[in-house]
């Protein structure tokens, strides 16, 4: 999973929010496209970079990093089931 392009496409997912003027729902907007739309290990690698940033990459924008940490609980993917 390449963490870059995943940070640069949840950017362009907080650039549509950002514009909305009420910023708790930009917030939950952003959040509910990434939950909606991506993959859970899509989800753990984006999670992940919060905790890991790369020095070298794609700066991820303010609004993302906030709503990814505000409903960061909500993103988490459940462990996957072992049998």
């Amino acid at each position: 999973m390449d963490k870059q392009n995943l940070i640069d496409m949840a950017n362009r997912i907080g650039e549509f929010f950002e514009s909305m003027p009420d910023h708790d729902e930009a917030l939950a907007g952003v959040a509910d496209h990434i939950h909606r739309f991506w993959e859970p290990r899509m989800r753990r690698a984006l999670l992940a970079s919060l905790d890991h940033p790369d020095a070298d990459g794609i700066a991820m924008s303010a609004i993302v990093k906030e709503a990814l940490v505000k409903h960061r609980e909500a993103l988490t993917p459940a462990a996957p089931a072992t049998a």
